[in-house]
């Protein structure tokens, strides 16, 4: 069992309070007008949302590392740590983090978690802290890995790694990179466009480290005009317990309200802006489906 792994997020701690205070420096004594900025109950929110996750992360993870313990032990397949095998693990987790963090926007049962993160109309470094008191949905995304041989410590360290990259991509002072870094990485631009709300910005750029597996399985778009950030439906609510839920109070509501088991399902595992057909919205030239990747608060 790895036992020399440091805890990267409590050694970056000191780093995300330092950042975080300088980016505030900077948005009050040097302000864009044209961005999204700090709000005071916003970023309170925020940190109060982290600091949520942290307790509930450590009541999901009774159950995970059992799963993945099993699983681990189960496999023939065991893979050391050594100095070459450390990146490759890094790069697995990060190509496994972009299909998991995919899923989670494709279906609203999972989006329901995610939609935390996305839930701020501002864009700073504070938002980054703005996690989920419900990743219980992230676990089985990264069983292939664990049957590989990757040790459960391991896949948390790549996990933790992965977490304190993307903390600096949330922020607006930051403009595009030179272009080798904008094409490899996921980077400021590249994930404003993710936490954007318009239309051909929603459902975009979902790398964690690597931007490559956007641009090779056709979720890339490029920053072009300026990110409204937030949801499609904002909620107007600065309530942290309201923030962790509300998206799973709209299922439960829209489950009771529904008129077959098909549509009951479709509310739960479609996408977050799935309608039937029968509810289609009607335009000037004749019906039209509401998008299915529409995001809802």
């Amino acid at each position: 069992m790895p036992t020399n792994l440091p805890d990267v997020v409590l050694w970056s701690i000191p780093a995300f309070v330092l950042l975080t205070v300088v980016e505030m420096a900077l948005h009050h004594f040097h302000p864009d007008e044209d961005a999204a900025g700090y709000e005071a109950k916003d970023a309170t929110t925020s940190i109060s949302m982290g600091l949520g996750s942290l307790a509930f992360d450590l009541l999901w993870k009774v159950p995970i590392v059992a799963i993945y313990t099993a699983v681990y032990e189960l496999t023939p397949l065991s893979i050391p740590l050594l100095w070459w095998t450390v990146p490759l693990m890094l790069l697995g987790q990060d190509f496994f983090y972009y299909w998991s963090h995919r899923g989670h926007h494709v279906i609203r049962i999972l989006w329901a978690c995610h939609v935390v993160h996305h839930s701020s109309r501002k864009f700073n470094l504070s938002t980054a802290l703005r996690q989920p008191w419900t990743s219980l949905t992230v676990w089985p995304f990264y069983l292939p890995l664990i049957a590989c041989g990757v040790h459960p410590a391991a896949l948390a360290f790549c996990s933790s790694v992965n977490l304190v990259y993307q903390f600096w991509v949330h922020t607006e002072r930051v403009d595009k990179l030179p272009r080798p870094f904008e094409y490899v990485l996921n980077t400021p631009s590249h994930h404003r466009v993710h936490h954007a709300s318009q239309g051909g910005y929603l459902d975009r750029n979902f790398g964690g480290i690597l931007i490559v597996w956007d641009r090779w399985f056709g979720s890339f778009t490029g920053e072009t005009e300026r990110p409204v950030f937030g949801l499609t439906k904002n909620i107007d609510t600065f309530n942290p317990l309201r923030v962790a839920t509300h998206e799973y109070a709209a299922i439960a509501r829209d489950v009771r309200a529904a008129g077959s088991w098909s549509e009951r399902a479709g509310r739960v595992f479609r996408g977050p802006g799935w309608k039937p057909a029968e509810t289609a919205v009607v335009a000037v030239d004749g019906p039209t489906a509401v998008p299915a990747r529409e995001r809802t608060g």
